[in-house]
C-alpha cells in the first residue's frame, strides 16, 4: 500500500490525514482515529512504510492509557472498530486540542541538545555547563513546542509563550500533568531495561470541560527510547524508536528541502525490529 493510500471505512467518514494517523467521523460525532504504517522523520512523510506499525503504536498507547488512568482521563471511547482497520484503530470522543505539543525530557539529546550546545539552555530552561549528548538531567524539564501545519516544522517555545498560546492556568496544569505522566513512564519503563529519554503528549478539552490525553501516548514515534544497559552519554545510543530511520536518512546524502528518499528494505526490518522489541519490552506482550 502506498504510505499516503488512505482507506476506505464502511459507515465513517474520511475527515483528514495527519502524518501517521487517518481521521474519520460518523453521524453521532464519532470519531475514529486510524494508526496506518505511515513513518515521519524531520516533519516529512516518508514514501516507505513500516509494515504493523499502525497495530503496534495502537496496542501500546492502549496499555499507557490504562497505566495512567487514574492520573487523567483520556479520548477512548471504544476498540470495537470495522473489521477493515481492526488491531489499529480505536474510537474516540472529539477533543477541543490543545495548539502545542506538551515534551518533557528527561535526558538532554535531539532538538534539545542542539540548542543546548548554541546558548546553554532549552526552550529558555538553563542548564548546567558541561552536558553532553545523552547526558541525564537533574530534573525532568517540560519544553512544549508548537504543532505545525503538514509539510512544517514544529518549534520548540518557552514555557511563557505556551502560557500566551494557551493561557496561564491550561499551561501550567499540562506541565504538571506532562511531567507527572513523564515521571511515571520513565520509572516503569526503568524497571524493564528502558531508559525513557523524552517523550511527547498531546492533550485537549471534552465537552464537558474536562482536560484529557488524546492522540498517543508513550510509542516508539513520539519517544526516544534507549537501552540501560548500553547508555552512556556522549555517543549514539541503542535505541528502540525511530532514531534508527533518522540516523540513516541524515547519513544517506539526503537533501532535506527535498523529497525523503524510499528507506530501503533493511532499515524497514530494524526498524520493525526495535518497534516490536519496545513493545515485548515494556508490555511484557507479543504482538
Amino acid at each position: 500500500m502506498s504510505a499516503y493510500e488512505v482507506i476506505d471505512v464502511p459507515g465513517w467518514d474520511h475527515q483528514r490525514s495527519g502524518k501517521v494517523r487517518d481521521l474519520y467521523t460518523n453521524d453521532r460525532g464519532e470519531l475514529l482515529l486510524v494508526a496506518s504504517d505511515r513513518i515521519s522523520a524531520f516533519d516529512y512523510i516518508l514514501p516507505t512504510t513500516i509494515p504493523g506499525k499502525g497495530e503496534l503504536l495502537t496496542k501500546l498507547s492502549l496499555f499507557w492509557f490504562e497505566m495512567f488512568a487514574d492520573s487523567v482521563p483520556n479520548h477512548l471511547l471504544s476498540t470495537d472498530v470495522p473489521a477493515v482497520v481492526a488491531g489499529r484503530a480505536v474510537i474516540v470522543k472529539p477533543l477541543e486540542m490543545f495548539p502545542i505539543e506538551c515534551v518533557a525530557r528527561g535526558y538532554l539529546t535531539g532538538s534539545g541538545w542542539v540548542e543546548y550546545q548554541q546558548s546553554g539552555s532549552v526552550t529558555g530552561i538553563v542548564l548546567p555547563s558541561g552536558l553532553l549528548d545523552g547526558s541525564k538531567l537533574e530534573a525532568s524539564i517540560f519544553t512544549p513546542a508548537t504543532k505545525a501545519e503538514m509539510g512544517d516544522h514544529d518549534e520548540n517555545i518557552s514555557y511563557e509563550r505556551s502560557a500566551s498560546i494557551i493561557g496561564e492556568e491550561d499551561a501550567s496544569t499540562l506541565r504538571a500533568l506532562t511531567l507527572e505522566l513523564y515521571g511515571m513512564a520513565h520509572d516503569y519503563a526503568a524497571t524493564r531495561g528502558i531508559i525513557l529519554a523524552d517523550t511527547k503528549f498531546e492533550f485537549g478539552r471534552d465537552n464537558e470541560g474536562k482536560i484529557c490525553l488524546g492522540d498517543e501516548a508513550l510509542t516508539p514515534d513520539s519517544s526516544r527510547f534507549w537501552s540501560a544497559d548500553t547508555w552512556q552519554p556522549g555517543r549514539t545510543q541503542a535505541s528502540y524508536d525511530k532514531q534508527f530511520v533518522r540516523d540513516w536518512l541524515l547519513q544517506s546524502g539526503w537533501d532535506r528541502k527535498s523529497t525523503p528518499p524510499e528507506l530501503p528494505r533493511e532499515v524497514v526490518e530494524k526498524t520493525q525490529e526495535r518497534y516490536t522489541s519496545a513493545y515485548t519490552l515494556l508490555t511484557g506482550r507479543t504482538i
